[in-house]
């Protein structure tokens, strides 16, 4: 008798201790998102890079949330606490620049400079949403952190997010890097919608070549006076053109290739899935959450389409010479982005060559996203 209530007590002891004891409804209802994404990421390849690690940590965090627990005088906290201090401290995201500047080639950007144009278009749906989440009641520091989701650039919202409304880092985070992941989708109807086919069958001229001289000088340049005129926007400005300068130095190669790959890599875990790991459902699945990934979407779509209107306003003052689907890369997806562009472009005409002339507007647009953070940071902090 004694040895089967032991057995009892013990598979009790299990039960309370598993994921099931006690669980949220709703972190069901997250689990069944974080496949859904799992299947997007694998199936449909959308950003996999960035989608798999965030589903898998929303998935892990829902069936045992103590992975996520803060330390106690009796327990240390869990896995997912800890790496999660890269996020809340602001250490990842200008790693993550760091090794997006060893990727770029701003050669596009330096070869047409009104690329910029387009890359400061695309920041409307952050000022836009900024006024909107002020009017539905957010406090201006957290629509502030909402509002830098429209740059679609995940690193960036984290920052500021981090800064701003740490409150609200988690269901942010989640969300900017959701909206980049689905940029395939979100995109082109938009893109569709604001031009005509005949804007849309428009062929650019080459691009100039880019001496190395002026490839090393960009990212000296650009540091000096970001850090100049927005200092707040020098920590995620100064590593992308830290890790640019790298690329295109040609004397650190082995420092460039770390940055590009091992390090760029490690980064992308931890960030991916700790920020998955916030989203259990009794914190994701409520009114001010959604109404916080609704306002992002607002805010990812105003972005498209400013970017887009301007690459129309720069078609007709050409001459159609500038095709206005490029404005659409004016985001800071890189390089998805660019390539929904391209996409889009030879859906009408299939040896239209898109891609190099979205690419000045899609790491403008990177910039210019950081330069929003600024520029929110100056004002609001």
């Amino acid at each position: 008798m004694n040895v089967l209530s032991e057995f009892l007590e013990s598979v009790q002891k299990i039960f309370q201790s598993s994921g099931l004891a006690g669980n949220d409804p709703r972190n069901y209802v997250m689990i069944v998102i974080a496949g859904f994404l799992i299947y997007l990421a694998v199936k449909k390849q959308f950003e996999p890079l960035l989608l798999l690690p965030i589903a898998f940590g929303m998935l892990l965090v829902n069936l045992y949330p103590a992975i996520m627990a803060a330390p106690t005088a009796k327990a240390n906290g869990g896995l997912f606490y800890y790496l999660y201090l890269g996020v809340k401290l602001g250490i990842y995201p200008p790693l993550i620049f760091l090794g997006i500047g060893a990727m770029t080639d701003f050669g596009p950007l330096i070869a047409n400079p009104k690329s910029f144009l387009l890359g400061a278009a695309a920041q409307l749906g952050v000022f836009t949403t900024f006024i909107g989440a002020t009017i539905l009641g957010f406090t201006s520091l957290q629509a502030g952190a909402i509002a830098i989701i429209g740059g679609a650039d995940g690193p960036t919202a984290i920052f500021v997010a981090s800064q701003l409304a740490p409150e609200l880092l988690g269901p942010i985070a989640v969300a900017a890097y959701s909206y980049m992941a689905l940029v395939p989708i979100i995109q082109p109807p938009i893109m569709k919608a604001l031009t005509t086919k005949k804007e849309r069958r428009v062929r650019m001229e080459q691009l100039r070549p880019v001496s190395k001289l002026e490839k090393i000088l960009f990212p000296i340049i650009v540091t000096i006076l970001i850090s100049l005129l927005l200092p707040d926007a020098a920590p995620l400005v100064g590593m992308l053109m830290l890790g640019n300068l790298f690329r295109e130095s040609g004397v650190v190669n082995r420092i460039s290739k770390t940055a590009q790959n091992e390090l760029m890599n490690i980064i992308t875990i931890f960030l991916g899935t700790t920020v998955g790991a916030t989203a259990t459902g009794s914190l994701f699945l409520t009114e001010r959450t959604i109404g916080i990934v609704l306002l992002g979407l607002l805010a990812f779509g105003i972005g498209t389409a400013g970017g887009v209107l301007f690459g129309k306003l720069m078609c007709h003052a050409t001459g159609y010479k500038v095709n206005p689907l490029i404005g659409s890369a004016g985001v800071s997806a890189v390089p998805m982005a660019a390539r929904v562009a391209q996409k889009v472009g030879q859906e009408e005409d299939p040896e239209n060559f898109l891609l190099m002339h979205a690419m000045g507007p899609n790491v403008a647009g990177v910039i210019g996203s950081a330069v929003a953070a600024g520029v929110l940071l100056s004002i609001l902090q």
